[in-house]
């Protein structure tokens, strides 16, 4: 038992240094609906991987003075999309490391091509129960401030999923542990820098190169 648990350390640790030296200075860039859990998770990934975690929502707070309540409040959000693709664009030339994005952040062109030119883009699917479940627990989602936050939550899914669909790599995002989650993005990017990975791996689905 101790040998094999020392053997799966052993190729975990291999496949986390080949993912890092494989990135260069390209982000792991995580997208997805608010509640997804890409700060919690690239937290957890990001101190995996030994690189830096950047949440591009706090550096748009902190270049703007304002939280994203406040933005979308005063100027609306038209001007809050203008001033994200340009915090996205400056942070993506900060690589490597894995950036958070807003939900609606991979909606840009300008931002996907950047996304694509300077990192992975891993998309954290989950589905309604589970955003809904999440996205209770904070009152600071404006584009849910609404009477009907469901309904609206369904209307951003069914505009934005099939972007998201466009990333390098899709995983779960269910009612797990953020290690398990952490694990499947892992195992997914392991599987990408090999010619002949597997399509499926577990917890997600890799794209071909």
């Amino acid at each position: 038992m101790t040998q094999r648990i020392a053997e799966q350390n052993r190729d975990r640790d291999q496949k986390l240094a080949e993912i890092r030296r494989s990135l260069g200075t390209d982000s792991l860039v995580l997208i997805g609906l608010m509640g997804a859990g890409k700060s919690a998770v690239g937290r957890r990934l990001a101190a995996s991987l030994n690189l830096p975690f950047t949440d591009a929502d706090s550096e748009i707070e902190a270049a703007a003075g304002q939280t994203i309540s406040e933005i979308f409040a005063e100027h609306g959000e038209a001007y809050f999309r203008t001033g994200e693709r340009k915090v996205i664009a400056r942070l993506l030339e900060n690589g490597p490391q894995v950036l958070a994005t807003g939900g609606g952040a991979y909606m840009d062109p300008e931002t996907r091509a950047a996304v694509k030119a300077n990192g992975i883009s891993i998309w954290l699917k989950a589905n309604l129960r589970v955003l809904m479940k999440r996205v209770g627990r904070r009152d600071n989602r404006p584009l849910l401030q609404v009477d009907d936050p469901e309904t609206a939550m369904k209307k951003l899914m069914a505009q934005r999923n099939p972007v998201y669909a466009q990333a390098d790599i899709t995983v779960e995002s269910r009612e797990a542990p953020h290690e398990v989650m952490v694990s499947n993005i892992v195992d997914a990017l392991s599987a990408r820098l090999e010619p002949d990975g597997p399509a499926e791996p577990a917890g997600g689905s890799v794209k071909a190169q």
